[in-house]
């Protein structure tokens, strides 16, 4: 039996796994099967690859040569065939941008500014909850730029495959009903919202963990937290039925307000990332150079945040030349 990628793929999961009942799990496969696999491997190699006891299976002097190999050989493999299917979706001349973002407002102000400014090129989206989907779409070459969001200081998804730009560095306000008893203040401290039901959009980063801890210290638990699409987020909170987490740039709704909170206890970064061996590497700084006006115009159209960006100038767009660079080969 000749060794393929595929057994080299099942040794590395035996090993993460630690035992074969667990690898089978993760594989999808019976025990047995597995088992049976295992000798056929071992017999093409000359010798047992992991010794098994009562607390599972562990790697021998043989096994540990063989995973050695394994753990250049399959990231190098993947690497081309990812580095592949980017060179045969190239853009052979023709312009194009392809984007992939998460909910908010920047992605359409995104749209807008690059077909007004390359008219009859082709601009094309594909949106995702999940920020690490939105990413591994560009490293697969299956979308030119993502356009995402970090919560705090958290490192943006595929950090070490993509080229990252900061665009701007916003606090997290609270939406409130224009009828809600605090919608008067300037600020709201988080402790004032003690007994009020949240809303919230989904996502797959550290936010609802970081919002927990800012409660904690604010000196309670919240009682429920809602997740679910930005419609009904405003619903709920039109309704009076929970008050809402937003960007500071939402946009203008009728009946509802948007409040700092004051000590700005949680803040959401504006990320652009590309893969730096792709054709798209040659115009991104045009597409962040845009994605940079777009939030300033969004941030511009709301007046508690142009109020309060006055009164915190370590917050909004990131000045270029101060943008971290997360440049990853």
């Amino acid at each position: 039996m000749d060794l393929e990628l595929r057994h080299l793929r099942t040794i590395r999961a035996i090993a993460d796994a630690g035992s074969l009942t667990r690898a089978a799990t993760a594989l999808g496969l019976a025990q047995p099967a597995l088992s049976a696999q295992l000798k056929r491997i071992e017999r093409s190699l000359g010798g047992a690859l992991f010794t098994r006891g009562r607390y599972g299976v562990r790697p021998t002097a043989l096994g540990e040569l063989v995973l050695d190999r394994a753990g250049v050989l399959l990231p190098a493999v993947r690497e081309l065939q990812e580095e592949a299917v980017r060179f045969a979706r190239a853009w052979d001349g023709m312009p194009r941008f392809r984007l992939g973002g998460t909910h908010g407002p920047l992605l359409g102000a995104l749209v807008d500014r690059l077909a007004t400014a390359h008219p009859g090129t082709s601009v094309t989206t594909r949106t995702s909850w999940s920020e690490r989907e939105i990413a591994a779409q560009v490293v697969e070459g299956r979308v030119d730029f993502a356009l995402v969001g970090a919560c705090g200081e958290s490192p943006p998804p595929a950090a070490d495959r993509l080229a990252w730009r900061e665009i701007a560095v916003d606090p997290v306000f609270v939406l409130l009903g224009r009828d809600h008893p605090l919608a008067g203040q300037r600020e709201v401290e988080l402790a004032q919202l003690a007994e009020e039901a949240w809303t919230d959009v989904p996502g797959d980063g550290c936010f609802a963990d970081c919002f927990a801890a800012a409660c904690a210290r604010a000196g309670f638990t919240p009682s429920r937290v809602y997740e679910t699409d930005t419609a009904s987020c405003v619903h709920l909170v039109q309704v009076g039925r929970a008050v809402g987490l937003c960007r500071a740039t939402f946009p203008p709704t009728p009946g509802l307000v948007t409040r700092p909170l004051a000590g700005a206890p949680l803040s959401w970064r504006h990320l652009v990332g590309w893969h730096p061996g792709s054709s798209a590497a040659g115009v991104a700084a045009s597409v962040v150079a845009h994605t940079r006006a777009a939030h300033t115009e969004a941030a511009a159209r709301s007046v508690s945040y142009t109020r309060w960006l006055a009164e915190h100038p370590g917050f909004g767009v990131t000045p270029p030349a101060a943008a971290p660079c997360r440049d990853r080969a």
